[in-house]
């Protein structure tokens, strides 16, 4: 009966999008690949339809539509960052479908990303799933492809 009181929280982190998924270390942004924003994992998209990887609430959507906060309910938060330098896009190529507040879970469709569009304006589409609070433990991702279910992060 106690057991339930002491049950580890977990938050499951599912794949995206479509694409290969890459170690965070080998993406060409050092503040990402050195993991200065926190631990996760990259995709290099095949598919232009990006869905939540956690369940939760999106806490933030920044103006720009590159990146957008989704805090799971146990307090775990991801950065979903789209692109990297697309923040000087200012918005082009990224539509975004969800709004703050609004809860999500892995089947959400959260953007539309016109990859062909950023990839024209000299931009890498490589989608950052990253952990800002999570910089001090090492986290395990399964980049096989094998699975759609990443990883079980416990809080």
């Amino acid at each position: 009966m106690l057991t339930k009181f002491f049950k580890k929280k977990t938050t499951e982190v599912y794949q995206p999008i479509e694409g290969k998924l890459i170690p965070l270390q080998e993406v060409s942004d050092s503040v990402f690949s050195q993991k200065l924003m926190g631990d996760g994992f990259a995709i290099e998209p095949q598919s232009e339809e990006l869905y939540s990887p956690i369940k939760g609430i999106v806490k933030s959507i920044f103006p720009t539509k590159h990146a957008l906060i989704v805090e799971s309910d146990v307090g775990i938060k991801v950065l979903i960052h789209i692109g990297i330098d697309t923040v000087e896009l200012a918005g082009e190529g990224i539509e975004v479908l969800v709004e703050e507040g609004q809860r999500v879970d892995q089947n959400t469709l959260m953007a539309r990303i016109n990859l062909a569009f950023i990839r024209k304006k000299g931009k890498s589409t490589d989608i950052l799933i990253v952990f800002p609070e999570i910089k001090n433990q090492a986290l395990d991702f399964e980049l096989t492809g094998k699975t759609y279910l990443l990883a079980t992060l416990e809080c």
